[in-house]
């Protein structure tokens, strides 16, 4: 991946000590491009910014969800307690349980939770993916598919998966990776993830309207409290906001305006801050906690994106 342009100076005693360069798109309803920067053409690795296309795909395959279970498949969670009870019941309603799961063992993901975790040792249940792979699970169950296998990128689920891609983007799929969760990964451009957003965002196809408004309605189950993706959709009524990890950032509203960013050395440092200066171009404009360095105890400096913030 190329190196990008400058995002984000962390700036202390009033001096740039380090930057951080990545690629950016903020675009109106009608696709149009209110900023580029960088290499908006060139595949990447959305990550788990994108889980939202993905339990599309399950519900055109007939997922029976709640609004709240649906969201929990797009997020990448905190590993809370209710977040777990929720993937558990994802797989109790299909008549399976977490021995089923085949994602990446790991540590909740969210700071307070993974504290609270102590020492055990990481489970598939705890790991941030764990709602999407209930639903994918869940969906193997609704038409009798094999549920050993359904992370291999042929698997009729994935498949599936692969094609709400295609619709929604209008772009081949050229290159399948592994995620870290040990799902399929299926690499598309920043500009075709903004199509895909506002497509998506803008659908009156019944299964998208499902998945945008249960994520917009239980911003909890998306990330957790305290995490930026629940922040955001708290703030701004109508707004999805989802991270992927290596530093991928999806931001849309009602009416399909979009942003997304991808961070070149994959760095989450400085995300309320793009997002605050992004969002400006947008004329959304938020209070937010300012993302401070600090010296000795004190602040003496902060995280700024001046260039990116759009005034007047």
């Amino acid at each position: 991946m190329r190196q990008g342009e400058i995002l984000l100076e962390v700036v202390r005693n009033e001096m740039v000590e380090s930057i951080h360069s990545g690629h950016l798109l903020v675009a109106d309803s009608s696709g149009n491009s209110i900023l580029e920067l960088g290499d908006l053409d060139s595949p990447i690795y959305p990550r788990s910014a994108i889980k939202a296309i993905q339990a599309s795909a399950m519900l055109r395959a007939n997922l029976k969800v709640s609004a709240k279970q649906l969201a929990l498949i797009c997020a990448s969670h905190a590993g809370s307690a209710e977040h777990l009870e929720v993937a558990q019941s994802i797989l109790k309603g299909a008549g399976l349980n977490e021995g089923d799961l085949k994602n990446t063992p790991d540590k909740p993901l969210g700071t307070n939770e993974r504290l609270a975790w102590g020492d055990k040792p990481g489970s598939s249940l705890a790991a941030n993916c764990s709602g999407k792979h209930s639903g994918m699970l869940a969906t193997c169950s609704a038409n009798n598919w094999d549920i050993a296998s359904y992370k291999d990128p042929i698997h009729p689920l994935q498949v599936a998966i692969k094609d709400e891609f295609k619709k929604l983007s209008g772009e081949q799929i050229t290159k399948v990776g592994v995620d870290g969760c040990g799902a399929p990964l299926f690499a598309l451009s920043l500009r075709a993830i903004a199509k895909s957003f506002r497509n998506l965002m803008k659908s009156e196809v019944k299964v998208h309207k499902e998945v945008v408004n249960a994520c917009c309605t239980n911003p909890i189950m998306v990330a957790g409290i305290g995490r930026l993706p629940t922040i955001l959709m708290t703030k701004v009524e109508g707004l999805f906001v989802k991270d992927g990890a290596e530093g991928v950032m999806v931001m849309a509203t009602k009416s399909g305006e979009v942003i997304v960013w991808k961070m070149s050395d994959g760095s989450q440092r400085g995300s309320m801050t793009l997002a605050h200066a992004t969002l400006s171009h947008l004329g959304i404009n938020l209070d937010f906690e300012r993302e401070t360095v600090l010296g000795g105890g004190q602040v003496v400096g902060e995280i700024c994106a001046s260039k990116l913030v759009r005034h007047g």
